[in-house]
Order: C-alpha cells, then structure tokens, then sequence
C-alpha cells in the first residue's frame, strides 16, 4: 500500500572525481517532498512528515492525474518561465511551482526500493511521460563528473546530487548519495535577536547555532538578506517564544548587547563563506526560515 517513507538523505562531500558508476543531477534549491497517491487520493509531505497538500494543490493534482497508487520522492521548486529558481523565491511565494521528481519508491502495490537506481529511474521516465508542467523529471548525467561540476557552479546552480546507480533507496543519511555544493549554505537554529539599529524595524541580527551532541552550539550573528517582510515575520514568531534565558549551551563571547532570547524552535537556511576556526559562520546572509525541519536534527554539515 502507497504510504509516507522515510526519505534518503545525502551527505556533503567534498569529493569531485567520481567514477562511470555515479549518477549526477542538478540539486535543487526547494523542499524536499514525498507525493503519495493512493486510491484516488493524494497527500503530499514534506521529509519530517508534515501535510503541504493544501500549500501545493497543482502539485497534487499533476499527482492525482497519474491515476496510478505510487510515491514518488523529489522537490518542490518555484518556477519562472520553464525554470527552477531559488529557495526565496519559493518562500515568497504567489507563483507557479513544480515538483520535480528523481525517484519512484512505490508503484500500483510494488515496492522498488530494493530495485537499482537505474531501474527505478527508468520506471520514472515512462511513468511521467506527459505529465503536467507541475509534475516534472529531474535531468541525470554520468561521467565527467569534475566537469559537470565545474558547469553546475559557472551556471549559479547551488550544486550537484551523486547517486551510486546501482544503489537500493534506503531511508536515512546514506554515502551512496552525496552533496556536491557550489554555495556554501547551512541550516541553523534561532535561538535569539538583537535590536534594530538606525532605519531597520523588527530587529537587527537573528543570534543562531547548531546542535551537537544535544547541546544548542553558537554560531553567530545573521545581520543581512532580510526584506521588510521577513523582518516583520520574525520578530513577530521570536517574540512569541520570548525566554528570560539564553538557549545557548555555553556563554556567547564576546557578549552580544541588547540581546533577547527565544525557545529554539525557528530553523533558517543561511548562506556564508566559511566556518572559522572559533566555530562561527562568516558573512552569513539569510536566505529563509526551514518549516520542513526540526531543530533537533540541525547539525554543522562536514564533508565526508
């Protein structure tokens, strides 16, 4: 029966040369997204298992017109003019989006997760033959992989997914899918704010860190990349969650003024150069706040 799985997780790599035996495709800069269609009806879920149907009803009526009981696995995408964008623009919202598709777990009664990538990949190709623009099927290239790399980071692409091709879909983190990033980006966890400065309104700079071990780890200060609408948004959800008391495991140095302190609950997606050797994210620059993760499960993402 056609239900929720688990998704397979990548892991950053900072590996580049890889051999025949790995499928490469463009790694998407949406949300992640399991399509279940059963019995005539559709549900859509993003990887912790939280309902989106009613964010994406296209999307879930491209599904539906399979007229087929499958799951599908892929991401959901802001669309313009026949291409992807970036994840703010799909946080924005107000336009078009597609879910493109980079792999069927289930299909009419049969499950292929223990079936090789390629077959799996084939299965999907035929089986989103005329879908809706809604609906699509993500690209795949093996060989050259230095090469296609270096491409997908020239054309400002976030970066490229390989996949051994013969691999099973197993739920979980897995090193037979790997991330292979362009831009350096992370996921981190709120835990405070400051207060504006001059003309800014809401707030100055998001305080963040990283879990480790359960503990709440500082990163730094997120001062850039916010609209006036962002800002709005998130002072209005920090101050919601209000605390007396720093979430941090450990005292932040050197100490952050007119600081104020919420339960860490928001995670955001951040851009940044790189980490310093203090564990701090430099020139970090928000991108958007992760509603499809939890933040227990926000680590600081290493290289294999």
């Amino acid at each position: 029966m056609a239900a929720f799985v688990v998704p397979m997780l990548a892991t950053l790599s900072d590996e580049r040369s890889l051999g025949d035996g790995w499928v490469l495709e463009r790694k998407l800069d949406g949300v992640r997204c399991v399509a279940v269609a059963c019995g005539g009806d559709v549900s859509l879920f993003t990887r912790t298992e939280r309902s989106v149907t009613a964010r994406w009803p296209a999307v879930a009526q491209a599904v539906g017109d399979l007229g087929r009981d499958v799951v599908l696995d892929g991401e959901v995408v802001a669309m313009e003019g026949g291409e992807a964008l970036g994840f703010q623009a799909l946080q924005r919202g107000g336009g078009p989006v597609a879910l493109w598709a980079f792999d069927v777990l289930h299909l009419d009664g049969d499950d292929l997760r223990e079936r090789p990538l390629h077959e799996r990949r084939a299965i999907l190709a035929d089986l989103l033959d005329g879908a809706p623009d809604a609906l699509r099927l993500t690209e795949t290239w093996q060989g050259e992989s230095e090469r296609r790399y270096a491409d997908a980071c020239a054309a400002g692409w976030e970066g490229l997914i390989a996949k051994v091709a013969d691999g099973r879909y197993v739920s979980g983190r897995s090193k037979e899918w790997l991330k292979l990033k362009c831009l350096a980006e992370q996921e981190v966890v709120v835990g405070g704010w400051t207060e504006p400065r001059g003309s800014r309104t809401g707030l100055g700079a998001l305080l963040v860190g990283t879990y480790e071990d359960g503990k709440l780890l500082y990163a730094g200060k997120v001062g850039t990349g916010f609209d006036r609408a962002s800002l709005d948004h998130l002072i209005g959800r920090l101050e919601a969650t209000e605390r007396d008391t720093s979430p941090f495991a450990e005292p932040i140095k050197p100490r952050v003024a007119g600081a104020h302190w919420a339960e860490p609950r928001l995670v955001a997606q951040v851009a940044f150069q790189e980490w310093t050797s203090a564990g701090r994210l430099r020139q970090p620059r928000y991108l958007g706040l992760r509603d499809d993760k939890r933040p227990e499960d926000v680590v600081r993402e290493r290289p294999s």
